[in-house]
């Protein structure tokens, strides 16, 4: 007891015997390393990505000099032009000089001759920005809905969302992205269909996003609300929340300060996941709404079988899905132990 009563007393950052108390480096460490961790694996996976998406172009039927040849470009002129390329040397080499770039920002020079960074700055921030706001709705109607469901379990309210969720969740973008311009493009004419630009090449109005950010938006809206109004459900079991309830605690004051900390952790990682959805669903709803964003820029570059125009579209957004996984992943190791 005195040894105890001798350890309380001892003053922090000093150890037993008088010296530096090392102990509260420890967490710090722990995080470090974890988060380097992380990274590590979040970078290797990325890397992977990118020597499959070289592998794949080469496996396509022609190449970037055939492609992008003029009408009437002889033989010579196209073996040329493939050496100009880089072409004639094997696909690991070309690779492997791509990837020397890439820390520097560098992603090389694409088909046409023109640098990928610079080909991908204006369209990538609108991409993002169509992606972000999707994120944003996403998160904002998922966690509205699963909430008004979980605050009174099985009665109408919850029937009604969880059916109308699982029925939306199975739609594809481009289902929805039509249904959306026949209801309020041609038949109430209420919001643009196409998007035109202004300038600086991005949307002229806010009318024009509301409709892409929709098709996006409505099938993770189906599934982040399911994985809400699971993860509420789980947490309502623990002993927690039930002496809360017999507590005779309010529903929204239970729902806010024992269920939804709780179930932090689930609801963080479906999030996560949806923004490789919205990335990859954003491909096809900029085509449909004329969206100036890196869709059109990725279909031009697979009909060119540009590989580096390829990789750079998925590198950048491979940075920005290994980004929110990484957020993600820290927010449910703080909610799951109570620090990082």
């Amino acid at each position: 007891m005195a040894g105890s009563l001798s350890g309380t007393a001892t003053r922090p950052g000093t150890g037993p015997a008088g010296g530096e108390d090392l102990r509260p480096a420890r967490p710090v460490l722990s995080w470090v390393l974890r988060l380097g961790g992380l990274l590590a694996r979040r970078a290797l996976l990325l890397a992977v990505l990118l020597a499959t998406v070289f592998a794949a172009v080469e496996l396509l039927p022609g190449d970037a000099a055939n492609a992008t040849s003029e009408r009437g470009e002889s033989a010579a002129d196209l073996a040329q032009r493939r050496e100009l390329l880089g072409l004639d040397r094997p696909v690991l080499t070309r690779f492997t000089d791509w990837m020397t770039g890439l820390p520097t920002g560098d992603l090389g020079t694409s088909a046409r001759g023109e640098s990928v960074a610079e080909l991908l700055s204006r369209p990538f921030p609108n991409t993002l920005l169509l992606g972000g706001l999707a994120l944003l709705a996403t998160l904002g109607v998922s966690l509205a809905l699963g909430c008004w469901a979980a605050l009174k379990p099985g009665g109408k309210a919850d029937r009604a969302v969880s059916a109308t969720a699982t029925g939306i969740l199975a739609l594809p973008e481009f289902v929805v992205a039509v249904a959306l311009v026949l209801v309020f493009a041609l038949w109430t004419d209420w919001l643009p269909a196409v998007t035109l630009t202004d300038a600086d090449g991005s949307p002229a109005s806010w009318q024009m996003l509301v409709l892409p950010v929709l098709a996006l938006s409505i099938p993770q809206i189906g599934w982040n609300t399911r994985i809400v109004r699971a993860a509420l459900a789980d947490e309502a079991t623990a002993p927690h929340v039930e002496t809360a309830v017999i507590d005779g605690l309010p529903r929204h004051r239970i729902l806010t300060h024992h269920l939804l900390p709780g179930a932090m952790p689930t609801i963080a990682a479906g999030i996560a996941t949806s923004t490789g959805m919205l990335l990859g669903g954003a491909v096809v709803v900029e085509t449909i709404f004329n969206y100036p964003g890196i869709g059109s820029v990725l279909a031009g570059a697979v009909t060119d079988r540009d590989s580096p125009v390829i990789a750079g579209v998925v590198a950048v957004t491979g940075a920005v899905i290994t980004g929110v996984l990484l957020l993600a992943d820290l927010v449910r190791t703080w909610a799951s132990g109570g620090r990082i």
